[in-house]
């Protein structure tokens, strides 16, 4: 079973406006990568790439 420490919140942020719209998580431990998703932006009023935020 996992910690509870091996999880963290991050915000991912719109690859064309800049938007940081969402916020998230993610295991560490398992995706050391940053997360790339496909979410709506308001702002673009079209689905984009949303890319997480470097902290």
């Amino acid at each position: 079973m996992a910690k509870k420490d091996d999880r963290y919140s991050l915000t991912l942020k719109c690859t064309e406006c800049g938007e940081e719209t969402y916020i998230t998580s993610k295991n560490k431990k398992n995706n050391p990568d940053r997360l790339e998703v496909k979410k709506y932006c308001p702002r673009c009023k079209k689905a984009t790439l949303h890319r997480e935020k470097k902290k």
